[in-house]
């Protein structure tokens, strides 16, 4: 109000109101660290700088398979009608250079006193036409060869050459970028979040794994590595340091038979990476574990890769996953709606090696959760009693039916007692 009335400068509020900004905490969040591996499986890396670019060009087929869908379709296109017309121009040298151009050979060829090395060759166009008829093998019957020019029959025979060249070389890069062996990767799934939780008496870290198609992987296998920044005792910063991490399988060899959605295991042992690392912990944590499946496809033969990533906030600690295979009528159906649908459940808040040392922790985590989930049975047979008790008094007095009436006894002295039963 004062600074409305102009009693006070407004340029002293503003210095005022900046001075209490100041002196105010601000909470800024942590940036988010660039992912290595995005959740569709794409590395998020850019290469910058690279001198040597011929190198591309000595492996010219993987280039043209690389390039984008639109590239290719460019290039394609351009290679035929480059082709059509480099030879149209060849066409018509030759035609030049025998004379079917000459207007006055064409009474000649009526009369069949000339023979020119192409019937009806007479112009670029007509040239650039038979081009094409020529290396797309269509015959329309108005121009052909004939045997006046040798040099023409060598041209008609190096076209057929390059035009094959041609056919194989883009119609292998059309079918290689069709059935490329990511696309198979798309209808294998994993969960949006990985958990942490107690099996069998270890904390793990889990996540869980799905094929949508009816097709198996064949000889799938499940790797897991753990990507961070990390120092050496040199002083040595290795930005992207890939430690192995191992997979539980009760099969010797780490092969998976995904027919059905599974859940992975990766126990927290001394030989985990997240063996120090407790709940607290965990979000101040910059790492990021990179899933990689792989397997054949068993429609193609062609070997498939799978990736996804998760980092610390996408990691829940003391959650499970739901169930989601049940049997109905003699066929095991899977629920996909709830794929990454997670439960909370009791886990200790300590770290694998805490847990270690001092096994007790877990039988109390398991104890207190016991005496929770008996209260809130306690609490819940409560509230059903207490609810069904007032639903009946509910009833009673909205049903007058239900009330019982008065009955009279007469006794032999003759006194009348009455009693309500």
């Amino acid at each position: 109000m004062l600074a409305r009335k102009s009693i006070i400068p407004e340029e002293y509020v503003l210095a005022r109101i900046a001075a209490e900004n100041l002196r105010k905490p601000r909470i800024r969040d942590r940036p988010r660290k660039a992912r290595f591996i995005a959740k569709n499986g794409a590395c998020n890396l850019a290469h910058k700088n690279i001198r040597e670019q011929g190198r591309f060009l000595q492996d010219i087929f993987t280039t043209l398979v690389d390039l984008k869908w639109r590239h290719t379709l460019v290039i394609f296109t351009m290679s035929f009608l480059c082709s059509w017309l480099l030879f149209a121009m060849m066409w018509w040298l030759v035609a030049f250079a025998h004379g079917d151009m000459d207007p006055s050979t064409e009474s000649a060829t009526n009369s069949t006193k000339w023979t020119p090395c192409v019937t009806c060759v007479r112009s670029f166009t007509s040239a650039f036409l038979f081009s094409i008829e020529v290396q797309v093998t269509i015959g329309f019957g108005g121009r052909m060869m004939t045997e006046e020019c040798p040099l023409a029959i060598t041209v008609l025979i190096l076209q057929n050459i390059v035009g094959l060249i041609i056919n194989a070389v883009m119609l292998g890069c059309i079918f290689m970028k069709t059935a490329q062996a990511h696309r198979r990767a798309e209808t294998l799934i994993f969960s949006r979040q990985a958990v942490i939780a107690v099996r069998n008496g270890k904390l793990c870290f889990m996540f869980r794994v799905g094929d949508l198609r009816k097709s198996m992987i064949i000889s799938a296998s499940v790797r897991i590595q753990v990507v961070r920044k990390t120092t050496t005792p040199e002083g040595e910063v290795i930005p992207i340091h890939q430690v192995d991490i191992p997979v539980d399988n009760p099969i010797e060899s780490n092969n998976i038979f995904l027919v059905a959605p599974l859940i992975i295991c990766h126990v927290i042992d001394k030989r985990s990476p997240l063996y120090d690392i407790s709940a607290a912990d965990l979000a101040l944590q910059d790492l990021e574990l990179i899933v990689i499946l792989e397997g054949v496809v068993e429609t193609t033969g062609i070997t498939t890769q799978a990736r996804t990533s998760y980092v610390a906030e996408e990691i829940l600690w003391g959650h499970r996953f739901v169930p989601i295979v049940t049997e109905e009528e003699g066929v095991y159906a899977v629920d996909y709606s709830k794929f990454g649908n997670t439960v909370k459940v009791a886990a200790p808040r300590c770290s694998a090696r805490e847990l270690d040392e001092k096994p007790s922790i877990l039988i109390q985590t398991l104890q207190k959760s016991e005496l929770s989930h008996q209260n809130s049975l306690r609490k819940r047979n409560s509230m059903r009693r207490n609810n069904s008790i007032r639903r009946s008094n509910s009833m009673r007095r909205t049903n007058p039916s239900l009330i019982v009436p008065k009955v009279q006894f007469i006794t032999p002295e003759g006194s009348q007692s009455a009693s309500e039963t």
